[in-house]
């Protein structure tokens, strides 16, 4: 059984989100040691969700409250945070509303701002850094992969994803009230990686040039060579920082705030005739980082404006209602594909198991006969037909009810008629008491 257990910027507060965007990656593996019946365990996590996809073997008893259990315990153990503190904050999907789910979240349908890119690739990352620590499972491996499917038929077939802007574009926007002229501002991009890329991109598209770069991890100088940008060194941040007229922060390398208050009260000392920004001149801070690259006290100083993710949310625009519609149901469609061939795969084992007790009652039969002399083969041929007729219609049947979910009253009615029970890993032995 598939189950997410989900805490978004629709279900758990920004402060919530931002201490759990602290999670270290020992999340899943914690979650396949503490629960023997988590089959594997994907994690995702952005700056607007923490989600953990786990498969739980379905015979343990309320297999669904024990993965839940799992989950919590897992976050407490690695993030300190008590399960407690998670009451309301989470929602639990399990079953097949597991894949509709992930396919809204891939497609930017569950995002802040409906058709976001970036969250396709968070998703493909988190299938990865599984697959590195060796938490996934093959059924969460199709799930994923499906994932990425519906996104791109997504993208492809509506149009949300030309409706749809990222969070970096809409930050962007909400600043366009104060700058009139972005090849005037004074540009400091602090992060290097690929939200930093898309900020770049989208501050160049609106005009702006002048524009350096500070890593906290060190990477800015490759950066800055990469983009044409002017890096920024350790000992020059703070007189940058405090002479920049837009500063756009986007690093997960510190868990701690790179950007406060006494930076931007730094000395400026000496400015050009004709720089924009002054000892009086006002600063835009876009704190784009999760958990939070700003210190919120900056906000506080005279001058500066701080718009960070929960402004940029709750500025955040109505989607377009006919490119979500038409999204949606691509997603539905998908999901639906992805159950009916899981369901199918999951009865595989029952339907083998039933004809390989018909086909060997059948070859017994066909034994019995050659000795007794059928030595045309009409009883063999005969005897082969009629395990044919006998097998289509059962197969048929249990197929339908894959597909309507009911898979499991064709195993069950197997081992009540036939006494059957299917191998637990598909390989089509039985148990037969005939």
């Amino acid at each position: 059984m598939l189950l997410c257990v989900t805490a978004s910027h629709k279900t758990a507060s920004f402060d919530m989100l931002e201490r759990l965007s602290r999670t270290p990656d020992d999340v899943a593996p914690n979650l396949l040691r503490l629960a023997s019946c988590v089959q594997g365990a994907v994690v995702l996590s952005t700056c607007n969700r923490f989600e953990a996809y786990i498969e739980v073997d379905e015979p343990v008893t309320a297999a669904g409250a024990v993965g839940v259990e799992a989950v919590l315990e897992a976050i407490e153990e690695s993030t300190g945070i008590p399960s407690a503190d998670l009451d309301g904050a989470y929602d639990v999907h399990s079953g097949r509303r597991v894949a509709e789910h992930l396919f809204s979240v891939a497609s930017g349908l569950e995002s802040v701002v409906p058709g976001e890119g970036e969250i396709a690739g968070q998703v493909r990352r988190a299938l990865t850094s599984a697959r590195k620590e060796g938490t996934t499972s093959p059924e969460l491996e199709r799930l994923f992969q499906r994932a990425s499917q519906a996104q791109r038929k997504v993208k492809n077939v509506t149009a949300l994803g030309r409706a749809g802007r990222s969070l970096v574009r809409l930050s962007l926007e909400l600043a366009d009230s104060r700058i009139a002229d972005w090849s005037a501002e004074s540009v400091l991009l602090v992060g290097t990686g690929a939200y930093a890329a898309v900020t770049l991109a989208t501050l160049r598209e609106r005009g702006a040039t002048d524009i350096s770069v500070y890593s906290p991890s060190g990477r800015a100088e490759f950066f800055a060579k990469k983009h044409g940008l002017t890096a920024v060194a350790d000992d020059d941040y703070a007189r940058i920082a405090s002479r920049s007229s837009l500063l756009i922060t986007c690093t997960n390398a510190a868990e701690e705030p790179v950007l406060g208050p006494e930076h931007l009260q730094a000395p400026t000392g000496p400015v050009a005739v004709g720089c924009p920004i002054g000892a009086t001149a006002s600063q835009l801070v876009i704190d784009l980082g999760m958990p939070r690259n700003v210190d919120p006290a900056v906000a506080q100083l005279e001058g500066v404006a701080l718009l960070d993710l929960e402004t940029i949310r709750l500025h955040a625009p109505l989607e377009e209602l006919q490119a979500t519609d038409a999204a949606r149901t691509v997603v539905r469609d998908a999901a639906d594909t992805f159950n009916v061939v899981g369901d199918r795969q999951s009865v595989t084992p029952a339907v083998v198991a039933f004809r390989s007790h018909i086909f060997a009652l059948m070859e017994a039969e066909i034994d019995r006969a050659r000795a007794r002399g059928d030595e045309d083969g009409r009883v063999e041929q005969a005897m082969r037909h009629l395990a044919g007729v006998l097998t289509h219609t059962p197969t048929t049947r249990a197929h339908e009810l894959a597909a309507d979910g009911r898979g499991a009253d064709f195993v069950a009615a197997l081992e009540t008629i036939y006494g059957i029970r299917p191998a637990a890993e598909g390989a089509g032995e039985q148990a037969s008491t005939a």
